[in-house]
């Protein structure tokens, strides 16, 4: 009896519970389904970095996004500086020898020097952070609702509604910040940090200074990034067909999905330049501009149809490489992050 006893008892089956699994540990074999091997039951165990079970993933999207927002805007700035000095001096007379980005560049070395393209940059890191969580975090669970993972029709328009829902949220917090870095970027500013900037326009504008170009903005933005949006994913499907983690898919989808994008909403955002600059001009018709259809107006009348497509070549030399580096950069965080620091490899399953 005490050795059938003992045997039982050395033969005992524990049972662990692990959150993700269960297993049996002790003399009785794992079972395996037939012609499945194990390797197979390790794949089937992860986790699909790009289908996780709704809101699952949600702080990781969040926090992935945030990182990839300020790696763009900080990577791009100076290009961008360069395009905001395009379209101000389009609303205003301009020197004639100012109409190329190398004149530009040229100018803004000699007379302020080439540190002023960075002046208002901390104003962008401050705001991408937050700005891109929201952004990342509202598309990944938009489009996870709304059958955005889907094919066909359906998949696009969820997409598309995820870009667009994704792009109300994130400038709701970019916009009093793209404000503040727009003063600092005009030639010859006299802000020179992001406090005292802050300041000098809510003293002398108001409150809704920061936030007279937000519908002009949505007004941009929801096309654009529905646009973007939806080109990325389908480029990326396109070129990467088994969906593993691949940069170079990434990086080349998204540059090619934000210069698109940027190319169709140029006259968009030349408007909304006017508008977050019209308290840093002379002229009091700018001076008055509330909404983008005056702001569209006022660059017909004073540059013509041209006006409408200034700096439509800086404008595509920013955001393409900026959406490049955004979606390579989200999409390494977010591996990254959800394998617990472990670089992630090209290649590997996703």
């Amino acid at each position: 009896m005490s050795s059938s006893t003992s045997s039982s008892s050395s033969s005992t089956t524990q049972f662990h519970i692990h959150p993700h699994s269960a297993h049996l540990t002790g003399s009785v074999p794992p079972i395996q389904p037939a012609g499945e091997s194990s390797v197979a039951l390790e794949e089937e165990e992860e986790h699909d970095y790009e289908s996780l079970p709704v809101g699952s993933g949600w702080a990781v999207n969040m926090a992935a996004g945030a990182m990839a927002g300020i790696s763009e805007h900080a990577a791009i700035f100076p290009v961008d500086s360069i395009k905001v000095s395009l379209i101000f001096f389009c609303v205003r007379p301009s020197p004639p020898q100012l109409n190329t980005i190398m004149q530009h560049v040229r100018s803004i070395s000699t007379t302020e020097g080439l540190r002023s393209l960075w002046r208002g940059v901390a104003s962008v890191i401050l705001g991408a952070g937050p700005a891109h969580a929201a952004h990342f975090g509202m598309y990944e669970f938009i489009r996870e609702i709304s059958g955005g993972r889907g094919e066909g029709w359906s998949g696009v328009a969820g997409t598309a509604l995820a870009g667009a829902a994704a792009t109300i949220s994130s400038d709701a917090l970019m916009n009093p910040f793209d404000v503040i870095k727009q003063r600092m970027q005009i030639r010859n500013s006299p802000h020179r940090t992001v406090l005292s900037c802050a300041k000098t326009v809510y003293a002398r504008e108001g409150l809704a200074a920061f936030y007279v170009s937000y519908p002009t903005t949505l007004t941009m933005s929801v096309p654009f990034t529905a646009v973007q949006f939806t080109a990325y994913e389908s480029l990326k499907t396109l070129l990467n067909p088994d969906g593993s983690y691949s940069p170079i898919t990434h990086c080349t989808a998204g540059g090619i999905a934000g210069g698109l994008a940027a190319a169709v909403t140029t006259p968009l955002d030349v408007a909304k330049t006017l508008l977050q600059t019209r308290g840093s001009n002379s002229d009091p018709r700018i001076r008055a501009a509330r909404s983008m259809g005056e702001a569209l107006r006022i660059i017909k009348d004073r540059d013509g149809w041209r006006g409408l497509r200034r700096g439509m070549l800086p404008r595509v030399l920013t955001v393409a490489p900026s959406t490049a580096i955004s979606w390579m950069s989200y999409e390494f965080f977010k591996v990254l992050i959800r394998q617990n620091g472990h670089l992630p490899e090209s290649g590997q399953a996703a």
